[in-house]
């Protein structure tokens, strides 16, 4: 999730499938929240996704319950970055296979980036927990951005 690849958006039947394919109904706000996930370069918290979703008529209590609902069925995924706030963004088929990417988060500004996947290794070694072997870990780190450490 890193960087976008030059792909069209997905279609509002891809977005369908994609939640009957996960046992969940279609709505319009589950298709809304996809579409932001999709086209967010980083995770986004809920205060974020209801200030991007205000225009089109969704509530903060309606918007919170789907994110739970496509986070419970896998679709999306959560996380706290060391600051309290859940922040939300769609699983990959690379995240399906090898395991939730690493983030950034910065210590000044506070903004969250997204980590190619390769750009942290975790080892398992004698001693530490099986998580890592069954890369079930989160792995956050900290910093100052770009932008800030200038």
């Amino acid at each position: 999730m890193a960087a976008r690849k030059n792909l069209p958006p997905p279609s509002l039947g891809d977005y369908q499938e994609r939640l009957r394919a996960a046992g969940l109904r279609s709505t319009t706000a589950r298709v809304a929240v996809l579409r932001e996930l999709e086209a967010a370069r980083s995770p986004l918290s809920h205060a974020e996704l209801v200030d991007a979703l205000q225009d089109e008529g969704y509530d903060r209590v309606t918007l919170y319950r789907n994110l739970t609902d496509l986070t419970e069925a896998g679709l999306v995924m959560r996380a706290d970055l060391g600051d309290h706030v859940w922040r939300f963004e769609l699983k990959s088929d690379t995240q399906a296979e090898h395991g939730p990417h690493p983030h950034f988060t910065c210590t000044d500004c506070g903004s969250v980036a997204c980590l190619p996947a390769e750009s942290v290794h975790v080892k398992p070694a004698k001693g530490a927990p099986k998580a890592l072997a069954a890369k079930s870990v989160d792995i956050q780190l900290r910093g100052r951005c770009d932008r800030c450490g200038q």
